[in-house]
């Protein structure tokens, strides 16, 4: 994984073409890069994030951010009514609650 300017870039090596190429994690729109070294697919990475953000803003457009921090989440409602119970019981919202339970599975 490679970050430039917020933006996450996976690359996969292609062993028969013997090249690198990755993509831009985390938005909708697709931005691609390849190299066949590591210098120059690091540089590639770079390179297409400052093209995506030149081109949305020749475009007038906001760029996609990755992880805006905003997801909708479907669960039975049974689920939900215990979660919220739950985080009042705690003195918090419903956010917060899930945010710390979620942390704390990730850490």
């Amino acid at each position: 994984m490679m970050k430039y300017k917020g933006y996450t870039g996976h690359v996969e090596y292609d062993d028969e073409a013997k090249i690198f190429h990755g993509k831009v994690l985390g938005i909708k729109d697709v931005v691609t890069f390849q190299g066949t070294t590591v210098d120059e697919i690091e540089q590639a990475f770079k390179d297409s994030v400052d093209d995506y953000l030149a081109f949305c803003k020749e475009r007038d457009e906001e760029p996609e951010r990755p992880f805006s921090g905003k997801f909708n989440l479907r669960i039975p409602p049974n689920l939900h009514a215990k979660l919220s119970l739950a985080a009042q019981l705690q003195g918090e919202s419903l956010n917060n609650y899930i945010t710390k339970m979620l942390q704390n599975f990730v850490d």
